[in-house]
């Protein structure tokens, strides 16, 4: 296995720039692809890294659950461990597992208080909450244990009242784009991949971002006027009040009250971007993709190499 079982590690760390360069220079349904998917990998790859440590590092101790055969001289040869690492991945591991567990269990909570709200509304794609105090809107994702299968787009009465006739429309574009992509998905994927390796937070902000504005992209071409859209994220956000606790983004895409706002607006405001393509490897976006594709490639090879070799070690050493 040797040094490249630590390399997914720190791989992650290219997540920075990547990040900040896709969400400037691609579209935003490629950015939210690629981002989602880069960060998935690297989770993964890291997580593995931290239990191929454990495992090799670990085989020693007394009192393991690990074989005996595991633990003989000339498997140790052959596999560089240190116990001192192997012992610092176990606390690691629980707390990547209890992190995850935790974001998934907000996720399911928030998603659960959201469709027990709709109890008793009519049902429909859209669901109005007689709510005149909290101005808010967000899509609910379909699924088992919530009101309608492809989901429903839910919205409080001050926010109706807040925006004109157009507005709504855009409003309603906007949610139904984030139901039709199941941006929800790509959240959570960036979200756990968070809280498994720290360095990947970058991608879940960016993905954040990058999932709102590929939801303003599809209502402005809905709507026909990128101004209307634009102006109704502003007032929205400017009326909107938090209406939902820790973990929403995950479960919950509000209405502009995810990613930064002016920096929405100013999108919607300029020109219209490209259609997903591959860009040029010479460009700061084609740089981008092709960091974040090596990246991605070059960890993914070599937690496969150290699964590959400790697991055609142990297999000679013990029946498996």
């Amino acid at each position: 296995m040797g040094v490249f079982v630590f390399l997914p590690l720190v791989l992650p760390l290219t997540a920075w720039p990547i990040a900040r360069l896709a969400e400037q220079q691609l579209h935003p349904r490629a950015a939210t692809w690629l981002l989602a998917t880069v960060g998935g990998v690297l989770a993964l790859c890291s997580t593995l890294c931290l239990m191929l440590l454990m495992v090799v590092g670990t085989a020693q101790l007394p009192g393991n659950p690990l074989p005996d055969a595991w633990a003989d001289p000339e498997v140790r040869a052959v596999l560089p461990y240190d116990e001192v690492v192997g012992q610092a991945a176990i606390p690691l591991l629980a707390a990547v597992a209890g992190a995850c567990a935790h974001l998934v269990w907000l996720h399911r909570r928030v998603r659960t208080r959201a469709t027990r709200a709709l109890a008793g509304l009519p049902e429909g794609r859209l669901a109005v909450l007689p709510d005149d105090e909290r101005a808010y809107a967000y899509a609910l994702p379909g699924g088992r244990g919530t009101a309608g299968a492809r989901g429903r787009i839910v919205v409080s009465r001050a926010m109706l009242e807040s925006l004109d006739a157009r507005e709504r429309q855009a409003l309603i574009a906007h949610e139904e784009a984030h139901l039709t992509a199941r941006h929800h998905r790509f959240l959570l994927v960036a979200g756990l991949a968070a809280r498994a390796n720290p360095f990947l937070r970058p991608l879940r902000t960016a993905v954040a971002y990058t999932a709102e504005r590929w939801a303003d992209e599809d209502a402005a071409r809905a709507v026909g006027d990128r101004r209307t859209v634009a102006r109704a994220i502003g007032k929205a956000a400017l009326v909107s009040r938090a209406a939902t606790g820790r973990g929403a983004a995950t479960a919950l895409v509000g209405f502009a009250t995810a990613g930064p706002v002016p920096r929405r607006v100013a999108a919607l405001l300029g020109p219209v971007p490209p259609a997903p393509a591959l860009p040029p490897a010479w460009t700061a976006a084609g740089l981008a993709l092709w960091t974040a594709a090596g990246g991605t490639a070059v960890s993914a090879l070599a937690s496969a190499n150290a699964t590959v070799t400790l697991f055609t070690v142990l297999r000679a050493a013990t029946v498996l």
